[in-house]
């Protein structure tokens, strides 16, 4: 039987939108206690049209035009027009994962009572989902102010039939009609209050915070792993990890961080064999200060999931239907305001660029013979007539200083959209485009440090490091990835990206 995750609104969790949008044949299904909350408030919507109470959105013009009045039976139309007119992306399509992940997550936000609108509108979106017909939605062209309009306009486009879906490549696109008539779906017809419940919210964004946050704790306990593994390369002390060093100053992730490097350096011959003789007083602060620095990157990507939590499960439509002992009314208010979410993802550019950027200082120290005790320059055994892993360090040069160009924050560049009626938007879409690209940056560093400090570990032989970072080495060489020691030089390309491959999809994460 398939694996199915049953939306109610309420209870969605990061690892639940891993799972859909990783694994397509997960599939999705509405509780039935949830729908019928929503019929209910969807009762309330459809009588205060019938009365023909003034609603933004519902039989108003939007954002500057909300003060025009929208005949009745030019609803249904009022709604179609936002949608299309809204479609305005450019640039790239968004992957197929992130695709999915806003699809699932946008209708566990529809499926809550305050949306007000069809559980049809549920059921007809997570068909799509569940067919694995998913729209093609360029990447750029929202704000994040009154949500993801841009992005979550073009996904409605498709549900009503209309747009363009991808192709499994994830690159090119086919006509929706096709898409749908291959799997024998219908279109689906908004009516009042729907096309504009179903754009404004913060889906696009969130669901690119969210796969982060994922892939930001894998990387940083693989992060961890290289930091040992460097620590063991380069002969360097674990007294710093001492538990009771952390203890008298108790951050969270500095205790956890300090914790996993003690274990993955347990029972180390590299250690012991020169523990008496080693007249260092302490190492540099890449070494030293590891747990503090990658602990202070752990609290703030946990700051981030926090964040994301929220917002899972959280109504970002607008206006709001509450529903109180069989009444109901509908508040007009701003909670797609996408700011809480763009904050976060600039927190996670930040703090990922601090993590590649204490990795790479770790991959110079591999590398330089002057810094690295003992290791050969560049870690060649004939230094001069081989260059080594000399552009191991240059590459991941580059990357931490792209990082670093990428993690000024966007959530602070508003600009005035929609005749100054949206006069402060948070430019999430753009936080999380450049979130993106730092955490692939980071991957990829991380990747150059495991290359060099599996490297330094050949010269150390016949010692061996600690348990923990054995376990590393031995995938490293002898798992799936099969990374030879550098006898001569080669390009090093193509062990960066099989590095990088593997450091993504957690096959290099030592677990906690």
């Amino acid at each position: 039987m398939p694996d199915t995750i049953y939306l109610t609104g309420q209870d969605l969790t990061i690892e639940d939108v891993i799972r859909v949008a990783r694994n397509p044949a997960t599939r999705v299904a509405p509780s039935s206690d949830a729908l019928g909350s929503l019929a209910r408030s969807r009762a309330h919507v459809e009588q205060a049209v019938a009365t023909g109470a003034t609603m933004y959105g519902i039989n108003t013009g939007f954002g500057k035009l909300a003060n025009v009045r929208i005949a009745p039976d030019a609803l249904e139309r009022l709604q179609v027009n936002l949608l299309r007119s809204h479609a305005a992306g450019v640039g790239e399509p968004l992957p197929r994962e992130i695709v999915r992940a806003m699809m699932l997550l946008r209708a566990n936000v529809l499926l809550r009572p305050t949306s007000g609108v069809r559980p049809g509108l549920v059921g007809a979106l997570l068909d799509l989902l569940n067919a694995d017909i998913l729209p093609w939605i360029p990447e750029q062209g929202s704000v994040g102010a009154s949500g993801d309009l841009a992005p979550l306009s073009h996904l409605a486009l498709v549900v009503m039939g209309e747009g363009e879906v991808l192709d499994p490549d994830g690159i090119s696109a086919r006509p929706t009609a096709m898409a749908l008539g291959a799997a024998n779906l219908d279109p689906w017809q908004f009516g009042p209050k729907e096309g504009l419940a179903f754009i404004n919210g913060t889906q696009a964004q969130t669901a690119i915070l969210t796969l982060l946050v994922h892939d930001a704790e894998v990387l940083w306990r693989s992060a961890l792993g290289a930091a040992a593994m460097s620590l063991e390369a380069l002969q360097g002390t674990p007294v710093p990890l001492d538990p009771r060093i952390h203890e008298a100053r108790p951050h969270p992730g500095q205790g956890r961080a300090a914790a996993l490097m003690r274990r993955l350096v347990e029972d180390s011959a590299i250690r012991e064999s020169h523990r008496e003789n080693d007249d260092r007083v302490q190492d540099a602060y890449s070494l030293r200060c590891t747990p503090q620095v990658l602990g202070a990157v752990a609290d703030a990507i946990g700051f981030a999931r926090g964040v994301a939590l929220v917002e899972l499960n959280a109504s970002t439509d607008n206006p709001l239907v509450f529903m109180d002992q069989g009444k109901g009314e509908v508040l007009s208010g701003g909670n797609f305001h996408g700011q809480p979410v763009a904050q976060a993802l600039d927190l996670l550019a930040i703090t990922l660029t601090t993590l590649q950027a204490l990795s790479e200082r770790r991959i110079e120290r591999l590398v330089n013979p002057d810094l690295s005790d003992g290791l050969p320059a560049f870690l060649t055994a004939d230094p001069g007539l081989s260059s080594g892993h000399m552009m191991v360090q240059i590459t991941a040069a580059s990357l931490v200083a792209e990082s670093r160009t990428l993690a000024y924050p966007a959530s602070i560049g508003s600009i005035p959209t929609d005749a100054n009626q949206e006069d402060f938007v948070p430019m999430g879409m753009a936080a999380a485009w450049k979130a993106r690209r730092i955490l692939r940056n980071a991957q990829h560093v991380v990747a150059a440090e495991f290359l060099s400090a599996s490297q330094g570990l050949e010269f150390l032989l016949p010692l061996t490091p600690g348990r923990g970072v054995a376990e590393l080495y031995r995938r490293i060489r002898l798992g799936d990835l099969r990374v030879a020691p550098l006898d001569q030089d080669r390009p090093p390309a193509p062990d960066l990206r099989q590095l990088a491959r593997a450091v993504a999809e957690g096959n290099l994460d030592p677990g906690e």
